[in-house]
């Protein structure tokens, strides 16, 4: 299993509030991307402390002994831990009100990859086909579309396709969506902030990984985010077989 990750200010933000880290558990590994928001410092603070949390929370409950249901449930506890923590700290602090953070993970071990995602930072499977999405994005404009309001192409314009119904550290508990994907002989995911996916086709992002060496497919997928005017930080975890 490897992996490669970057994260990039942008071009148009004063400070970056997106934290990336991969980190081997044996010859497994565990992929996380955070989003923060908030104002002042809140919303750096808060993908930090997401990103913290979550390692120290999955590492204390992990061993190799553990069943597929259990892992997932680790996962989920991880999230929850960087929840209370956040949303404790906003409560405590007004400097902090509204601080809360996307969050993406993914653990991958020989046969089976788990997904758990809050926000709109998104997981992708890379396919031989194709760029095919794993996580669903938890905002206004995709609410709307499951609500029937508006059409599947209306969901990339829609004016609140960046409002956030559902983050880490807002509310007092936070539910996240798992996924589990069994494979048999190899296996590869994309996990990256709105300021990838947001600004890019995945026809666009493909084409990229498909095309950069694996050694540079990080930096070459941050390069794409900044062509595309850099308006958002941009972060991204490459992890692959």
């Amino acid at each position: 299993m490897r992996y490669r990750q970057a994260t990039d200010i942008g071009l148009r933000r004063e400070e970056n509030q997106d934290a990336v880290r991969c980190e081997y558990f044996g010859h497994n590994l565990l992929a996380v991307v955070c989003d923060g928001m908030g104002g002042e410092r809140a919303g750096k603070e808060a993908s930090a402390i997401a990103i913290e949390e979550f390692f120290q929370r999955f590492s204390a409950g992990y061993s190799e002994s553990l069943s597929d249901d259990e892992i997932r449930k680790l996962l989920a506890s991880s999230i929850s831990a960087a929840n209370s923590v956040i949303y404790t700290k906003a409560r405590f602090d007004f400097k902090n009100f509204g601080m809360g953070t996307t969050c993406v993970a993914a653990f991958v071990n020989s046969k089976t990859a788990f997904i758990v995602n809050v926000g709109d930072s998104r997981a992708y499977l890379i396919a031989d086909n194709g760029l095919h999405r794993i996580t669903t994005d938890h905002n206004v404009a995709f609410l709307l579309y499951e609500q029937g309001k508006i059409s599947e192409e209306e969901i990339e314009t829609h004016p609140q396709k960046h409002m956030l119904v559902r983050a880490v550290g807002v509310e007092k508990t936070v539910t996240p969506d798992t996924f589990i994907l069994d494979y048999e002989d190899k296996i590869s995911l994309l996990l990256c902030s709105d300021g990838l996916s947001g600004y890019c086709s995945d026809d666009e992002i493909y084409e990229v990984i498909t095309k950069a060496p694996f050694d540079d497919v990080a930096d070459e997928l941050i390069k794409l985010g900044l062509s595309k005017g850099g308006r958002d930080n941009i972060t991204v975890a490459v992890v692959s077989d």
